[in-house]
């Protein structure tokens, strides 16, 4: 007789029932609290101190014995239940007393004993693991910097180089970075003493930071002798780069102590190498052969495209070294990283080809080849686990590989063992075993994203997967999509905290990827495996996986490319914690949303729109650009980046500043898509850096160049780039004009280069140079700051003067080759407004707006106040974008303004009644100039209508008439006169306490007298009449030696 079938089973057409039999009930989170505690007190215990970590950790064990003995007692309680006693039979008839309800069962009492042993657990083993940390003489050591310090490591991980960054003017360079485990230590008085502490070694070549400059690099015989030192320095990287985990060497460094004291390393190991590494301990055999296969796949996609060649060993072991930076930032605009840190994606995609889809990793049922092979089910277990453990030696143990690798060996031993495999009871034991094997996991950032996306994928995703199609999403798209949105929901927090944005576009980004990705890696690892035995065939299946390859770096280019594909987020976890209750408040929402097609027709057009941002839509929401600009000055952090509209859409860019992504977002807030000319002032990084996102899809005519090609690396990276980007390179003329729609611009410096060429325009160069200008000489460009291009630019009937990173020297160089130079109307000031300006060209050019480009917290103290002061003194409106952002200039001569951030500051107009009428003939065109040079329009004194000149006529002192900061006319005030020296007087103070005085006339300011200004004036008049007593001054009354006026 045949039994009835249960429910889950009714409906099925086999006669064994339900292949995969889904039962409706809560989810298994028996293991959740206990790996949850261990991660904690892992947390915790990594930082406090030992003993404390041990009382806390007793205290925990008597609780947890406690309450086990509770559990132990109520469950013998209720085993002697009421039933199997005897009972009279009035007593039967009577009714039971009703019981008192126990908040707390046995059940209860014994997970939280779990938990508390668990906590205990993980605490014991963090501590025991921080304790390697604070062992030995290294902490010491480094505590003091020691030098010479000679010690023994084993290699524990791959090295790498760094990303280059700008610090001022230089580009530091590429160091290589890896971590290790000293095993010997000799401190540099003899004592040696053999440990076990994890160290971080850096390694920086001698003279690796320096650039060649002088003859030596402009000459045949230079160039040579720097391309043989380029390629020792090449050389000697690689030998450093070729080490293996395991690997057994001798270095002699400097200990510097880590960055915090919770840092997983106990010193920080600087060496400067100049030979290659010392080994003294061949790797082990396993890691030979991971070297193995990992240098042969890198061999076998050498004849790849540049982002097939970069990518593809990323994706398959996490070999990220060829990786450039800016593909790089596009994996980390649109969080794809995840797909260069291997993970369980790559591992589950390797598992699937044995066990079967991922889908069916719940299913009785085996799939893949292990059926097909006759494979018994702890044959399938053993196989799986030794590719599990392949996958951890050849992609390294990182936290991602590590979780998943753990995650599988669960769901393989309950393979082994024909247990029904739970995947979030393996997800729990897997962190729990993982913490207590290595507690630093949990304080790293990676576990934790990888965690909290596999969390997402087993509790969120199928529930939003179900009703997706409930809503008639076709089932494997609604999977896709729900997979991809749970994990960016649960992951955006965590990013957050550490990167400080939010990224728009990662989910349809990862979406587009997810369509390459498993071709990608199982064509990879097949190549990963033919190369030791087969390049040729490695090399076609390499060829075969660089398309999908390369359409995952398409993909996170263009979606990097777009204007609002990140935003900015408050960092930390302050930042995490907001968006986390974000997205919380957001779910519900979501859920009425879907529910009414024309709203989420209407969130979708929205999200187009942020993610799109027309300049219209920008323009009417954030006010930004404002419309009618004639220049704006990027915020690009300590660097200059300047851009002057010339026409719809088109531009000509002066710098670049220190960062791609900042410039890039400044054009692309900007519209601009046309770059005729591109003008950097000169090499120095702050100033070339950013050049690839400037050129980033747009149109560029001509980068502009300086004539002085120093340093001669960050001359030649400029070169390269446009040498990528096919644009051509050309130097600046002194004398140089040139138009472009409303613009019109003239280059004043620097003056020809008859006798310093540089390495790429020989000494016989047909550049031609301006008749009667002063020939280059090594005085007159003292380095690369004086050799900044400087234009002189119309636009609008404005005038501006870009002065680059120009010294005093070179000012007054500047000045005494264009004596013809007077008022502007915008400055740029030199040299990120630093200490070092020349007075007399500041009064020259007496501007009414002075533009500073500088970043926040700079460590050069840039601007400088008593430069701020100066220009304030001339009656110039100063603006920084450390402080104010990004600002435009708007307007004409009559109503010069400026927005910034988009509130707008307007300077005082030219036409009130203390505004000094422009000689005729002096005012500026919109016209192209040729022929002679006409002298620019001198700036309209700045004046507030209605109030009188100030006066000084106190205690004493003469009566005063002159302004200080007001720019003395030579035609009128000769420089030995009293004026003239009183205005020297006057500039020499404010430099000196570095603010502008109380008052302008020195003594009284807005009608209000002050001591502090009346002593101000009082010293100046003091050294006046000293001057004066000397005789300097033939018209002033206090003078000794009186003379005839000429």
């Amino acid at each position: 007789m045949t039994e009835a079938r249960s429910t889950v089973h009714a409906t099925a057409a086999s006669p064994h029932g339900a292949s995969d039999p889904h039962q409706e009930g809560p989810a298994d989170l028996r293991l959740v609290a206990p790996a949850l505690a261990a991660w904690a007190g892992a947390v915790i215990s990594l930082g406090a101190p030992g003993g404390r970590v041990a009382v806390v950790c007793g205290v925990a064990v008597a609780l947890a014995l406690a309450a086990w003995r509770t559990a132990v007692v109520r469950r013998r309680a209720e085993q002697r239940a009421p039933e199997g006693e005897e009972r009279t039979g009035a007593a039967r008839r009577e009714p039971p007393r009703p019981r008192a309800p126990r908040r707390w069962s046995a059940g209860a009492f014994l997970a939280l004993a779990a938990v508390l042993l668990c906590a205990v657990a993980g605490a014991a083993s963090a501590a025991l693991h921080a304790s390697d940390v604070r062992r030995g003489p290294l902490p010491a050591l480094a505590e003091h910097y020691a030098a010479g310090v000679t010690a023994e490591l084993v290699v524990s991980g791959d090295p790498r180089l760094t990303r280059p960054k700008v610090r001022g003017s230089q580009r530091t360079p590429p160091v290589l970075v890896f971590t290790a485990d000293a095993v010997r230590v000799a401190e540099p008085d003899g004592v040696v003493t053999a440990v076990r502490t994890p160290v971080l070694v850096i390694v920086q070549q001698r003279g690796g930071g320096g650039e060649e400059r002088g003859p030596k690099g402009s000459g045949p015989e230079g160039r040579g002798s720097k391309a043989r030192g380029t390629e020792a320095r090449e050389n000697l990287s690689r030998a450093w780069r070729a080490l293996l985990p395991s690997t057994r060497i001798r270095v002699v460094a400097r200990a510097a102590p880590p960055l915090s004291s919770a840092d997983q390393i106990a010193a920080v190991l600087r060496v400067t190498a100049d030979a290659p590494p010392a080994e003294v301990g061949a790797p082990s055999p396993l890691q030979r052969l991971a070297g193995h296969l990992r240098a042969g796949l890198r061999e076998a996609t050498d004849g790849l495209r540049p982002d097939a060649r970069a990518l593809l060993p990323g994706l398959v072991v996490g070999d990220t070294s060829r990786v450039p930076p800016d593909l790089d930032d596009a994996f980390r605009a649109t969080d794809l990283t995840h797909l260069l840190a291997v993970s369980g994606s790559n591992l589950t995609i390797v598992l699937a080809l044995l066990i079967g889809p991922p889908y069916l990793a719940t299913r009785a049922e085996r799939r893949g080849l292990a059926p097909r092979l006759g494979l018994s089910l702890r044959g399938t277990a053993l196989i799986g686990g030794a590719l599990a453990l392949a996958f951890i030696v050849v992609c390294r143990p990182d936290p991602s590989v590590l979780r998943a690798a753990a995650c599988g060996l669960i769901t393989l031993l309950a393979i082994g063992t024909g247990r029904r495999r739970s995947l979030l009871p393996a997800l729990a034991a897997a962190v729990l075993l993982l913490v207590l094997y290595d507690p630093w996991l949990a304080r790293s950032y990676g576990f934790l994203l990888s965690v909290l996306a596999t969390g997402a994928l087993l509790l969120l995703a199928p529930r939003w997967s179900a009703a997706l199609q409930r809503r008639r999403v076709p089932p494997r798209i609604a999977e896709v999509i729900a997979a991809a949105a749970a994990a960016q929901a649960v992951c955006a927090p965590v990013v957050a905290v550490l990167a400080a944005r939010v990224g728009l576009v990662a989910v349809p980004c990862n979406l587009l990827a997810e369509v390459a990705v498993a071709p990608a890696t199982v064509l990879g690892f097949a190549a990963l495996a033919a190369a030791p035995v087969a390049l040729p065939v490695a090399q076609v299946l390499a060829w075969c996986a660089g398309w999908p390859a390369e359409w995952i770096a398409g993909v996170a280019r263009t979606g990097a490319a777009l204007p609002g594909a990140e935003f900015e987020w408050p960092d930390g976890w302050t930042g995490g914690l907001m968006l986390a209750a974000a997205m919380a408040a957001l779910v519900p929402v979501v859920r009425r949303v879907i529910r009414r097609p024309w709203l989420c027709v209407l969130c979708v057009l929205a999200v187009i729109l942020a993610v799109w941002r027309p300049a219209p839509f920008t323009r009417v929401l954030t006010g930004w650009p404002p419309p009618g600009w004639r220049a704006v000055v990027c915020d690009v952090g300590q660097g200059d980046g300047l851009v002057l509209a010339a026409g719809d859409g088109t531009a000509l860019v002066v710098d670049t500043g220190p960062e791609p992504h900042a410039i890039d977002r400044c054009l692309t807030d900007l519209g601009i898509r046309r770059i005729p000319l591109l003008v950097l002032t000169h090499f120095h990084a702050d100033h070339v850096d950013g050049l690839p996102g400037a050129l980033r899809g747009r149109a560029i005519g001509a980068i502009e160049t300086t004539t002085l090609q120093d340093p001669p690396g960050q001359a030649q990276f400029v070169r390269s780039t446009a040498a990528a980007a096919r644009v051509p390179v050309v130097r600046a003329v002194p004398g140089e004009r040139r138009h472009l729609g409303p613009l019109t611009w003239e280059v004043l410096w620097p003056p020809a280069p008859p006798t310093l060429p540089g390495p790429d325009i020989p000494a016989d160069s047909d550049i031609p140079a301006v008749p009667g200008s002063p020939p280059i000489t090594a005085d007159a460009l003292d380095g690369p700051n004086d050799a900044s291009v400087t234009l002189l630019v119309h636009t609008g009937g404005l005038t501006l003067l870009l002065l680059g990173d120009l010294e005093p020297p070179a000012q007054r160089a500047l000045l005494a080759a264009h004596p013809e130079l007077g008022g502007v109307d915008v400055l740029k000031v030199a040299h990120h407004g630093s200490a070092y300006q020349d007075p007399p060209l500041l009064h020259r050019l007496a501007p009414r707006l002075a533009l500073i480009s500088c970043g926040t917290d700079n460590p050069y103290g840039h601007p400088a106040p008593r430069t701020i002061a100066a220009l304030r003194a001339q009656g110039a409106r100063v603006l920084r974008t450390d402080t104010d952002g990004a600002i435009a200039v708007l307007g004409t001569t009559a109503r010069l303004s400026a927005t910034v951030n988009g509130h707008r500051t307007k300077t005082r107009p030219s036409n009130d009644r203390r505004t000094r009428p422009r000689p005729a003939g002096r005012r500026p065109t919109g016209r192209r100039l040729a022929g002679s040079r006409r002298a620019p329009a001198r700036r309209p004194a700045l004046r507030r209508p209605g109030r009188r000149r100030a006066r000084i006529d106190t205690r004493g002192l003469p009566a005063v008439n002159h302004r200080i900061g007001r720019r003395l006319r030579p035609q009128r005030h000769r420089p030995d006169s009293c004026k003239g020296i009183f205005l020297k007087l006057s500039l020499l103070h404010v430099q000196e306490v570095g603010t502008v005085p109380a008052v302008r006339a020195g003594a009284a300011r807005r009608g209000r007298r002050t001591a502090a200004a009346v002593e101000s004036v009082r010293r100046l008049h003091a050294a006046l009449r000293s001057a004066c007593a000397a005789g300097l001054c033939p018209s002033h009354p206090h003078g000794a030696g009186r003379a005839a006026a000429p």
